[in-house]
């Protein structure tokens, strides 16, 4: 992973073999990032992606391995409890141009994946929403 910073903008190229949320998550760590909006680009090989049952408010997960166009990626990257929290999305799509998507568990980078983080100038954290089922945004 490479990155430069512009003020509040990161650029970010992840590469072969890198772990996108790890990549992430460490730049988040290491420029202090509170809150920020997220979007990306680039190519996978192997990811999972997660659909919400509202009913059960329960997670299901996909797993797809192959030649994958990563077409969109995008969230943002925040805290709950004063820690580093993410919530991305993720659709990628195959060589028939079938697009598969969710929310992001785990994707391995299998060319180059270029990233656009915006920093935005606040603090949101988040809460568990029992009835919901899913950590959302907490407004102070």
């Amino acid at each position: 992973m490479e990155y430069r910073r512009f003020e509040n903008t990161i650029i970010m190229r992840i590469d072969k073999d890198e772990e996108i949320l790890d990549k992430i998550r460490e730049i988040a760590l290491k420029e202090n990032i509170k809150l920020a909006s997220v979007s990306a680009l680039g190519a996978t090989n192997n990811f999972t992606v997660g659909v919400f049952n509202v009913d059960e408010k329960k997670y299901y997960s996909n797993s797809f391995s192959g030649n994958f166009e990563i077409v969109s990626l995008t969230g943002t990257i925040n805290r709950m409890d004063g820690e580093f929290y993410s919530h991305i999305h993720m659709s990628a799509g195959d060589s028939n141009g079938k697009v598969f998507g969710g929310h992001l568990n785990r994707a391995i980078v299998s060319a180059t994946c270029e990233m656009v983080i915006n920093i935005i100038d606040g603090n949101v954290d988040r809460y568990f929403d029992e009835d919901i089922g899913l950590n959302l945004f907490k407004f102070n």
